[in-house]
């Protein structure tokens, strides 16, 4: 696994924001949002119903509509955090300088604290490799996460399942690739993610009460 990261402060607020007892409670552990990157923060074409993620810089195009909704998740506190499987680097047809340079321009475009990443094939086993949870279970030891208090976004079915094996909530994009299995929440963009994460954040039984509906 490797990661980059480019940590941020939050802007000052004149008061304590809404949530801010959700994310730091307790007061020395945080809390964070896990987001896939292909298909989320960046665009991705489709082969034959099939996500392929870029290779090359000159093929990674930032989704920049994330921006505003990826800054109210860090106004309020919580950790940015993106996660993502690249095996192409096992493979051969991924370099290591050209995934770098793109996660320089992710971090540039967009306010997110850090990228983790796992660069094995599935054949590898490995336990970083989505659906396993090891992507988050190494940011919640770095970063000191209490992951009940986490949530995991994406458009795919593996990313809920790792959200699962983690103890997160996990909020699935509306797309092709979210499958049948466990999933919390299904929401059709990225602003109604946000708006969902703070009203749970802000009330937190209510997590529990939506998903017993």
């Amino acid at each position: 696994m490797r990661t980059t990261k480019n940590l941020r402060k939050s802007p000052k607020t004149d008061g304590p924001h809404p949530v801010a007892s959700f994310v730091l409670n307790p007061p020395y552990m945080k809390s964070a949002i896990f987001f896939e990157r292909d298909g989320i923060m960046n665009q991705c074409r489709v082969e034959r119903g099939q996500q392929i993620s870029p290779r090359t810089l000159d093929d990674f195009h930032v989704s920049v509509e994330a921006r505003e909704p990826l800054q109210r998740l860090k106004d309020a506190g919580f950790l940015v955090l993106v996660t993502t499987n690249q095996p192409g680097i096992s493979r051969g047809y991924l370099s290591r300088r050209e995934l770098d340079l793109m996660h320089i321009v992710l971090r540039k475009k967009l306010p997110v604290d850090d990228v983790l990443m796992c660069a094995h094939d599935e054949m590898d086993h490995c336990p970083c490799r989505k659906p396993s949870p090891g992507l988050i279970r190494e940011a919640a030891f770095k970063y000191q996460l209490d992951l009940d208090r986490c949530f995991v976004v994406s458009d795919k079915w593996q990313d809920a399942q790792a959200a699962h094996n983690a103890g997160c909530t996990s909020i699935l994009l509306e797309s092709p690739w979210i499958g049948k299995g466990h999933h919390d929440f299904v929401l059709p963009d990225l602003n109604a993610i946000s708006q969902k994460i703070l009203h749970l954040a802000a009330n937190p039984v209510a997590i529990g009460a939506e998903l017993a509906r």
